[in-house]
């Protein structure tokens, strides 16, 4: 048996088929919600990180020079984050800058959150580091960090006009050195997006493909089932074309036209069949009247010995015709199917041959259980066994039967003999009408050579199949085949 990684059943070839496009689509289907997932993921980290990192600049501006060491040791910030205040934001030449959807997020929430006017940051750098791992450095310019003015220099007569003038309230520190500029910088991880992090989806997506592959096999099976009753349908008229049931014209109209065309086969076929049995029935009749006027004739011929061989040759004739007669008719058509005993019938057929042929009763044999029930027709069944029985006898001496079942539900049937067997090449012509191998079973006269084509129609009418073999020590092995 060649092997094959395909199944043998169309329903199996065609599920295979689908559940590999099926799985494709759930893999490309998976891939594209995974890379959407990380997008996601990366956007609302980016707005976390914003969130939080804007909120802890507000704590921070909010609150005097002096005290923003000390808050920055009790400020809550989450774990992994690192927060400083420097002198200098990032060096460019370390670190690239943040996407373009980071920086509008982050400026977005400086302005959604309400930081007062007063303390909104004098410079942004926006930036990160590629680590590993991947962090983003925020870095804000605290308000009180711009430069102060040098005291104005102005010419005598302008100086003494100014003097005159009133006081000017200006805030502390707007004429005096310049001041260092402040940063506060935070440092916060990026962390591995998980595009299945949600609990329920490995269970959706196991359950949506489960669901997928179901409904996929029960709609191959389901579409194939006409198929099935096609073939079953077919089954049925090989083994009993005259009462074989037609096939159901419905469904859809590939099926219809299908099954209409089914049934007009099966329809030429057993008006084939009936034309045949009538014209042979209509012969056989026809010839038995002059038949048995030639053997009155022949009663009266004075030659003894001419009147021998003329009764002889009629006699023959007489039991060709009968014989064609029993192979053209349909003895199965009308013999009801039941349940027997096998093994019963198999022993009776073996009783039967040894009480006409005395001389060979030893060489009957019968091997097997002592009952095996199968569902037959008993009188073609054991016409056919009778047949290949004393074929066995005839030209093998000898008929030893063995029966057994094999699975799966079959019965098999041997008929071994003690004969020089048959060439190879005539294993299948031997089973032809009228085919008699005159040497080849070391026989020099016998029946019309319709024995064994009776015995597989038979055979076959009953679902299962005669083959011939060649023993390797010697005779013949008719092997018979039949559901059990």
């Amino acid at each position: 048996m060649k092997f094959s990684l395909l199944p043998r059943s169309l329903a199996g070839r065609t599920i295979l088929f689908l559940l590999f496009g099926f799985a494709i689509i759930q893999a490309l289907g998976l891939g594209i919600h995974t890379v959407n997932q990380i997008k996601l993921a990366h956007i609302e980290q980016q707005r976390e990180i914003a969130t939080q990192d804007v909120i802890i600049y507000r704590h921070i501006a909010a609150i005097p020079p002096a005290d923003r060491a000390a808050m920055l040791a009790t400020e809550a910030v989450p774990r992994g984050d690192k927060i400083s205040l420097d002198s200098t934001p990032p060096s460019p030449g370390l670190t690239f800058q943040l996407p373009l959807a980071a920086r509008q997020i982050i400026r977005a929430s400086i302005v959604s959150y309400g930081i007062p006017e007063a303390i909104r940051p004098r410079g942004l750098e926006l930036r990160g580091t590629m680590g590993p791992p991947l962090r983003y450095v925020i870095s804000f310019g605290l308000p009180d960090g711009q430069p102060g003015l040098p005291p104005p220099t102005l010419p005598p007569d302008m100086q003494t006009l100014l003097n005159s003038l009133p006081p000017i309230p200006l805030p502390p520190g707007f004429f005096g050195p310049p001041k260092p500029p402040v940063w506060l910088t935070i440092i916060s991880p990026i962390t591995p997006p998980e595009p299945w992090r949600s609990p329920d989806f490995a269970t959706a997506f196991i359950v949506m493909t489960l669901l997928g592959g179901i409904m996929i096999a029960f709609a191959v099976r389901q579409l194939l089932i006409p198929v099935k009753t096609l073939a079953a349908a077919a089954e049925r008229l090989g083994r009993d074309v005259a009462n074989a049931p037609a096939l159901p014209e419905t469904g859809p109209s590939e099926i219809v036209t299908a099954a209409v065309a089914f049934n007009t086969m099966a329809a030429r076929i057993r008006r084939f069949v009936e034309d045949r049995t009538f014209l042979l029935t209509a012969i056989g009749h026809d010839l038995r009247t002059p038949i048995t006027r030639l053997k009155l004739r022949a009663e009266y011929m004075e030659d003894d010995e001419q009147r021998t061989k003329m009764l002889a040759d009629l006699d023959e004739m007489e039991a060709m015709v009968a014989a064609t007669l029993a192979f053209g008719r349909d003895i199965t058509a009308t013999e009801a199917v039941t349940r027997i005993d096998l093994a019963s019938l198999l022993r009776t057929i073996l009783d039967e041959a040894g009480d006409g042929a005395p001389d060979q009763a030893d060489a009957l044999a019968y091997t097997g259980p002592d009952h095996l029930p199968i569902n037959a027709r008993p009188l073609s069944l054991k016409r056919a066994m009778t047949n290949l029985v004393g074929n066995a006898l005839k030209y093998g001496d000898a008929a030893r039967v063995s029966l057994s079942q094999k699975p799966p539900q079959t019965v098999q049937i041997d008929i071994d003999d003690n004969g020089p067997g048959i060439a190879p090449c005539d294993a299948e012509t031997v089973f032809e009408p009228f085919r008699r191998l005159e040497t080849s079973r070391n026989r020099e006269t016998g029946g019309s050579g319709l024995g064994l084509s009776i015995a597989r129609n038979i055979i076959r009418a009953h679902g299962g199949d005669i083959l011939l073999q060649n023993l390797p020590g010697g005779g013949l092995r008719a092997r018979v085949t039949l559901p059990a």
